[in-house]
């Protein structure tokens, strides 16, 4: 007889006993970085036998055991400070703890802050044209005269990479422009299909000075202006230092007269009185 197989019955999943109310996500806790690191050691925690004393005068006592040095600032009610832990015994201070972490935070502040060199890329290809090889010169002549340090790197595609001469060519006339204000730090090398070399400002090269601004009287036009007299009115003039207005005095015009017309006849009759003998 041929055995029919039962079904597997699987087993549904229930139903949220309240699906109306959400579930909230567990809270997650907050992770807090570990604490300052002390500099110095203090008291109880300097653990070496000896150590080279320092009083709050400032006088030096010399070497003696920790634990009498310990005693001598409990004495005095200040900390017993490992001030220089690399020498042989260590030296150690007594003084105000506090008053001296606060002091260490201020020079730390009040030092002024030290221009820090960037790193900057100029890209070049080993067909670059002249005109172009200019430019990146013009550029990193910029970036070295403000302090930064300048790669220059040649990219290479394809077959280029048959002809690296052509890419070390156009990297040492990029050196050979900018020697008056770079120094070579590193040599061209591969990397990749790169190759880059790396310059840095001479030091005896100073810092470009800054442009003056122009000011708002420089960038607008000048508003004095040539004042032209204008023609006073006939037969008056201005009042000079203040006075009345007095009469100008017109020049009598001079026309030349012009020669009143002559007719055809009075001219004939003119000609015939002067020559009689050819009018018969």
């Amino acid at each position: 007889m041929l055995c029919r197989k039962r079904p597997i019955k699987r087993n549904k999943p229930s139903p949220p006993e309240h699906p109306e109310v959400p579930t909230i996500p567990p809270r997650r806790r907050r992770r807090f970085g570990p604490p300052e690191k002390e500099k110095y050691r203090i008291n109880r925690r300097i653990r070496i036998r000896e150590v080279f004393l320092i009083n709050a005068e400032g006088e030096q006592i010399g070497a003696m055991p920790t634990s009498k040095a310990l005693k001598m600032a409990e004495e005095a009610g200040l900390d017993l400070v490992e001030v220089a832990p690399n020498s042989r015994p260590p030296v150690c201070r007594i003084l105000d703890y506090g008053k001296f972490k606060y002091e260490q935070k201020k020079k730390q502040r009040g030092k002024p802050k030290t221009e820090s060199s960037v790193l900057k890329e100029i890209r070049v290809r080993p067909k670059i044209d002249v005109n172009d090889v200019e430019i990146k010169v013009r550029k990193a002549r910029e970036f070295l005269e403000q302090g930064n340090k300048v790669q220059v790197t040649c990219l290479f595609r394809g077959r280029e990479m048959a002809y690296q001469n052509l890419g070390r060519e156009v990297l040492e006339k990029v050196v050979e422009l900018l020697a008056d204000v770079a120094k070579l730090e590193r040599a061209p090398r591969m990397e990749g299909r790169r190759m880059n070399i790396m310059l840095a400002r001479k030091p005896g090269v100073s810092a470009p000075k800054p442009r003056p601004e122009r000011t708002e009287s420089e960038d607008q036009p000048s508003t004095e202006s040539d004042q032209v007299a204008e023609p006073s009115e006939a037969g008056a003039e201005a009042p000079v230092d203040g006075g009345a207005p007095t009469a100008v005095e017109s020049a009598p015009e001079t026309v030349a007269e012009s020669p009143a017309p002559v007719s055809d006849e009075t001219s004939a009759s003119e000609e015939e009185a002067k020559d009689p003998g050819g009018a018969a």
